[in-house]
């Protein structure tokens, strides 16, 4: 750093500015301090600087999702980074399958790496003792889903909204046989999605049929061998609702396979890559998981800063409501817990547009 200096011709303190981006510096200089540090090949070494740092700060955030190959579950990361990188934060993403034990284990990797807050989608494990923020040590965010009996900031769309509005669709054009494709049951998500889709045929005054529900799917293979079953019924649907993406994928392969892709209406929760150049296209309830991610870690940043604010400052008179004080037992100073919705928006393409069938036995 003290080469930098010399070579930028500014002081050492103008210099520690520029590199941990506080404010205070003019553009001129910055521009002179970030040439010499190319020149010099010069790079920070964070680990010692967070040593001396009175904050104790890392610089990092941790984001754990379902599985970082998913289509949602990218774009989420990306918008986490988006905001991150305002900040000059780094972040680091785990996936754990939805799978409590992995799950476990990857809390405690990011909370023995200090990370400074993290952003999670719980896996829906009974366990909800895993996210009490003392124990892990930093401020939490949710996405997508809030783990059971714990308050916290949650950033998650209106699955059950969006799902009743696919539906109604699918009834407007005439269909009175619609089948559902689920997730894993004892995931928020799917149950909110479920429960649209009962809200929706309660309200159209359909039927719900047992043998047209098929949950607890996990990948595109499972849905593609319970649409085919749904195909083998005596009295088949003529329409598919598939609650993920994944699951529509999957949907979409076994009616294409069977040639009933124009036969069948096929709608889905969450858009995919090339969902609009099928043929047919396939309607989606597309989320915004790039502004999920963001909004998110706006919130943990948020909470961050105001956590620091009460180590620092201490806890101001009067600051704590009644309403908030659940929080502040289990998970120590913090503001108050919120979910923040993100809306869905239904878009329609051609093969919710294909009009009710009925096969031939």
């Amino acid at each position: 750093m003290r080469d930098v200096a010399a070579l930028a011709g500014v002081s050492l303190k103008t210099v520690s500015r520029v590199v941990n981006a506080e404010s205070g510096v003019s553009p001129d200089l910055t521009a002179r301090v970030r040439k010499a540090a190319d020149q010099l090949a010069y790079r920070p070494d964070f680990t010692a600087s967070n040593l001396r740092r009175a904050d104790r700060r890392t610089g990092t955030i941790g984001l754990m999702v379902e599985d970082v190959g998913n289509e949602f579950s990218a774009t989420v990361h990306a918008g986490v980074e988006d905001a991150a990188n305002e900040r000059g934060v780094a972040v680091l993403t785990a996936s754990t399958a939805d799978n409590p034990d992995r799950e476990r284990d990857v809390v405690r990797a990011f909370s023995s790496r200090r990370v400074d807050g993290l952003v999670a989608v719980p896996s829906g494990g009974d366990d909800s003792s895993l996210w009490i923020e003392r124990d892990i040590g930093v401020p939490l965010v949710f996405v997508d889903r809030a783990p059971k009996g714990v308050v916290a900031d949650c950033v998650l769309t209106n699955n059950r909204e969006g799902t009743h509005e696919a539906i109604a669709h699918l009834a407007a054009q005439g269909h009175r046989k619609i089948a559902f494709l689920g997730g894993v049951s004892r995931l928020e998500t799917a149950q909110d999605r479920y429960e649209g889709y009962i809200d929706a045929l309660t309200a159209a005054g359909l039927p719900t049929h047992p043998s047209w529900v098929l949950r607890d799917l996990r990948n595109p293979e499972q849905a593609t061998d319970a649409t085919r079953l749904l195909l083998e019924l005596s009295d088949p649907p003529t329409a598919i609702f598939a609650a993920q993406n994944l699951l529509c994928m999957g949907a979409f392969r076994a009616l294409a396979h069977a040639h009933l892709q124009h036969s069948i209406a096929l709608a889905g929760f969450d858009d995919f890559a090339l969902a609009d150049m099928l043929d047919p296209a396939v309607t989606v309830v597309a989320q915004d998981p790039r502004n999920i991610g963001y909004r998110a870690a706006e919130l943990l940043f948020e909470r961050m800063d105001a956590d620091a604010g009460v180590t620092s400052g201490g806890a101001s008179a009067g600051s704590r409501s009644a309403d908030n004080d659940d929080a502040i037992l289990r998970n120590g100073p913090r503001i108050n817990a919120r979910h923040h919705p993100v809306s869905s928006r239904l878009i329609v393409r051609e093969s919710s547009l294909i009009p009710p069938r009925e096969r031939a036995g």
